[in-house]
């Protein structure tokens, strides 16, 4: 591994044992799908964006959308160790008052460009935020949107696929966190999504296939999706849900349930061994 991908690594893992206290600590959360997008995250933030966390509503940065904001601990935590947020407050997480409630608001939280939640209406936002960048004629500014693989069973997101397509939104980049389980259990007995690929390619979308959890592949990924023109562009990630913890990974039961302390004791050792 290079020195570029060790820094990364060690960051993710911070971001894990984040998630992990933070849902512990509120006795409630989604732990599964945010451990999931932790390399998705991490790249972005920390190699990719363009963003400055002196200046949170830096009019020049990048902008994210987590369209699938029950997964609010992983861009909270990311948030944080990005230096948007003190990494004490992530304690706070959805108790009375605190700024990081159960899902992501943008009114007072630093670097929380979109609130979400209501699953499936991510990638509009996002469309909006490309749509009024090209209208500005802005260069080298980018949207990036992260979706559940359970979220594109809403109808919304594939009205959403063809507006992005349609408006030529090729300054759109989006991933698919893949890990195959959502909270009734297995994606593709719950409403059957696949061919994945295939459907994004119908729709006019630039599509690529990746590791979710590989640096490399996610990072040149990003690399490859810049270069496409007049479409937007869909990075599959294959992504395991839970991952980092042994008894969380593809577990659908971790969706949204939170560790009790023996379990975040388990949880943190087990992220202690990675080097």
């Amino acid at each position: 591994m290079s020195q570029e991908y060790a820094n990364l690594a060690q960051v993710a893992t911070r971001i894990r044992r984040h998630i992990l206290e933070m849902v512990t600590e509120a006795a409630s959360g989604h732990p599964g799908g945010s451990l999931s997008a932790v390399e998705i995250l991490t790249a972005l933030y920390f190699q990719v964006m363009k963003v400055d966390a002196n200046r949170p509503n830096w009019t020049e940065r990048d902008l994210f959308v987590l369209s699938k904001g029950h997964a609010s601990p992983v861009l909270y935590a990311t948030l944080a160790e990005r230096g948007f947020l003190p990494t004490e407050e992530l304690l706070t997480f959805r108790k009375i008052n605190s700024r990081l409630q159960g899902h992501p608001h943008r009114k007072g939280t630093p670097g929380v460009d979109m609130t979400t939640g209501s699953l499936g209406q991510g990638l509009s936002a996002a469309n909006g935020m490309a749509m009024a960048s090209k209208l500005e004629q802005r260069e080298d500014h980018w949207i990036y949107c992260l979706l559940g693989d359970g979220e594109i069973q809403e109808g919304q997101i594939w009205e959403a696929a063809m507006t992005s397509a349609h408006y030529n939104l090729d300054n759109l980049i989006a991933f698919l966190d893949y890990n195959g389980l959502q909270i009734d259990g297995d994606v593709h007995t719950v409403m059957n999504p696949a061919p994945l690929a295939e459907k994004w390619r119908a729709f006019n979308w630039h599509v690529q296939e990746i590791d979710g959890h590989d640096f490399g592949q996610v990072l040149a990924a990003i690399d490859i999706a810049k270069t496409a023109r007049n479409m937007p562009s869909m990075i599959i990630c294959k992504t395991i849900k839970g991952k980092g913890v042994s008894y969380m990974e593809n577990q659908a039961g971790w969706h949204g349930s939170a560790p009790n302390r023996e379990q975040l004791a388990q949880a943190l050792a087990e992220l202690e061994e990675v080097k």
